[in-house]
């Protein structure tokens, strides 16, 4: 019986049920009937009384055989529905399962009624649809993690190759002071030289380091001010433009209330405004401004193609008119913008103006 699948089980459990039923039912029929006595009543009022057990012996023993197959048929009609009624639903519950293990997106199982087996199929469908929701969410983590790990590589092969020329170039210098070679003798104006060249490599493993851990911490959201927050973030921005014959237009609300990782949200501002300020030439215009929920930061200056902005956000790189450490940077700002910015899931456009010529970066708060 352990090995008989749900229905012919269920069958013979309820068959042998009715039929032990019958058997006991027919045979206390057979063991008591002819024990019953009839009374016949005749003329005159006289009663006559006679001891039928040969009669109904007989008559029990005819109708016995009848009465048998008519409760078999009975028997096993009722049990083949009950076990039907009761197997079925297991039965489709169990292959839409099959198909829920085969991660079948349309598996669905068949709810007929709101008895325990419903509510079995409905349990059975809730879990399949939380796993599925589940394997969706991993995969997704899976992807960002793979892009994340690309992404370091990249960062990585980029950072090495942006350390080897002023490594090489610094080893060169230093070698040929050691040698005495030609003009290299004059130790007095090349250390100064070897210096800065060392100052250089110093921020750079700065910024790289900065940069590699923009990911490994995420700062909790709060709810903050923007535009108190801006006017502090535009202060320093605003002392150099004045250094440098630029006019720095701030326009902001009163208020604007935001919930933000205030850190990252501050730094990757604050990349933008010293972009904006480093690419404007004297005379030009810096404007800082909101419009609606967007933050607009404004510069005039000569418009990039757009082959380059979409460049611009690599690590490392720097427009060809603007390729040298000493004009371009070190070529991680607006990576770091785009790192941060799109950790915080915040949208943001950069892209040239017409009318004054420069570019516009917007963010969307």
């Amino acid at each position: 019986m352990k090995r008989l699948k749900l229905f012919p089980k269920i069958f013979l459990y309820t068959m042998s049920i009715m039929l032990f039923v019958v058997v006991v039912t027919h045979g206390l029929i057979y063991l008591l009937a002819p024990q019953m006595q009839l009374a016949l009543s005749a003329q005159d009022d006289v009663v006559v009384s006679i001891r039928q057990e040969q009669f109904v012996t007989e008559a029990v023993e005819k109708a016995l055989p009848i009465s048998l197959s008519c409760s078999l048929l009975i028997s096993v009609v009722c049990s083949l529905l009950f076990s039907k009624a009761i197997a079925d639903p297991i039965k489709k519950i169990s292959a839409s399962t099959e198909q829920m293990m085969k991660l079948d997106h349309g598996a669905n199982c068949p709810i007929h009624a709101k008895d325990e087996i419903g509510t079995l199929a409905q349990n059975v469908n809730d879990l399949y649809s939380n796993l599925l929701s589940t394997i969706e969410h991993l995969e997704r983590e899976k992807d960002a993690v793979r892009d994340m790990e690309r992404a370091k590589v990249d960062f990585l092969r980029a950072a090495s190759h942006e350390l080897k020329t002023p490594v090489t170039a610094l080893n060169v210098t230093l070698e040929n002071m050691i040698l005495g070679v030609g003009k290299y003798q004059d130790y007095a104006a090349y250390l100064p030289e070897c210096k800065e060249m060392v100052e250089q490599l110093s921020g750079m493993i700065h910024e790289i380091l900065e940069t590699s851990k923009l990911n490994l911490t995420a700062e909790p959201t709060k709810q903050v001010d923007v535009s108190e927050l801006l006017a502090e973030l535009c202060e320093p921005y605003q002392l150099i433009a004045a250094a440098h014959q630029i006019t720095f237009s701030l326009d902001l609300p009163e208020q604007f209330p935001a919930v933000l990782p205030v850190g990252p949200f501050s730094k990757a501002v604050s990349n933008v405004l010293a972009n904006a300020v480093a690419y404007t030439e004297a005379g030009k215009t810096v404007a800082v401004y909101m419009d609606e929920n967007r933050l607009i930061i404004e510069n005039e200056c000569v418009p990039i193609p757009d082959d380059e902005i979409r460049r611009l956000f690599e690590p490392f790189y720097r427009p060809d008119f603007s390729r040298s450490r000493e004009s371009g940077g070190n070529g991680l700002g607006l990576y770091i913008v785009d790192t941060l910015l799109t950790s915080m899931n915040i949208p943001y456009s950069f892209a040239p103006m017409k009318s004054p010529p420069g570019m516009c970066f917007t963010i969307q708060l």
